[in-house]
């Protein structure tokens, strides 16, 4: 094979992977501009057994066939003998809560899940919201019992992630921080004394935080969503 043979092959090459960039390039610009934002498709490992010494807060358990979230644990230390983990868990399916003793390292599952990302798209009087999968562009809905911890943050076009388990929508999972806009609030006059106060503010997702007195409606905020609590201002 002589030198020009591999440069003629090279270019060739060169120009039909330029051309592929070139449509795909052409074909994302139809996509929702939103969609880059989103998080990929994710799927937890098969079942992995771990116990007592590996649980962390906001781990998805298997237990009696269902899925249970830890919400907090503490260890106790025993002078004979070893020591045990108290753990409380949220059941994602029923929405109870328990909290069961075990001894150190008992084993668990954790519970096989996928995370599919979403758009949230509208909500009926029934307490169904609905999103969009990013992906297949689908339509899910999922009922007010899974909605009930997040209903009041979501707010129209909001990104989130749907946690599936076993085909059923078990958790939604909002972005935090998030920005939000401060739509009613009351005004504190300024006498000098306004800093370190605080006041109620109505967010335009319907939920109401505490906030800087300074703060007016109108103004756009950062909030920890996971905590319930206000941050900044969107643009410190």
């Amino acid at each position: 094979v002589n030198l020009s043979t591999i440069l003629s092959t090279t270019m060739m090459l060169r120009n039909t992977l330029v051309l592929l960039a070139l449509t795909f390039g052409s074909t994302s610009a139809f996509a929702p501009s939103s969609r880059a934002a989103f998080t990929p498709r994710t799927t937890t490992a098969l079942n992995v057994a771990i116990d007592t010494s590996d649980i962390k807060n906001g781990m998805t358990i298997e237990l009696d066939g269902e899925p249970y979230k830890v919400l907090n644990f503490s260890i106790m230390k025993q002078a004979r003998g070893a020591a045990k983990t108290t753990i409380k868990f949220k059941n994602l399916m029923r929405g109870s809560t328990i909290e069961n003793t075990y001894r150190s390292g008992e084993k668990f599952e954790t519970a096989t899940i996928e995370r599919n990302a979403a758009q949230f798209t509208y909500s009926d009087e029934n307490g169904n919201f609905y999103f969009m999968d990013t992906e297949t562009f689908e339509e899910v809905a999922v009922g007010p019992k899974i909605m009930e911890d997040v209903k009041q943050w979501i707010c129209e076009g909001m990104e989130v992630n749907l946690v599936n388990f076993k085909g059923n929508v078990i958790e939604v999972v909002i972005p935090s921080p998030y920005v939000y806009e401060i739509v009613e609030t009351e005004i504190v006059i300024k006498d000098g004394n306004v800093q370190g106060r605080t006041k109620p503010a109505k967010l335009n997702c319907g939920a109401t935080v505490t906030v800087p007195a300074y703060l007016v409606t109108g103004e756009m905020i950062k909030v920890d969503t996971g905590k319930r609590e206000y941050l900044s201002r969107a643009n410190e």
